[in-house]
């Protein structure tokens, strides 16, 4: 598989690794890798999601504000 990227791109790829003291395919190939394990993660959540939405287990509206008021607490 071939990417191509702008030479605005590539060369902040080079100059994050110069910082990070690695090559630039190296970070390319990480970063690639995580998109794919946070997508794995996401889709997993989704099933298990909708999973229990069909077994009729919901959270309430209430309890559900109350989790995101939590969350966004500093």
């Amino acid at each position: 598989m071939e990417v191509h990227f702008t030479p605005e791109q590539e060369a902040q790829l080079s100059e994050i690794a110069r910082h990070t003291g690695t090559d630039a395919e190296r970070i390319v190939k990480e970063a690639a890798l995580r998109l794919l394990q946070e997508d794995e993660h996401f889709r997993a959540s989704v099933r298990k999601g909708l999973e229990q939405a069909n077994r009729g287990q919901f959270v309430e509206e209430r309890e559900m504000e109350a989790r995101i008021d939590r969350m966004l607490e500093p």
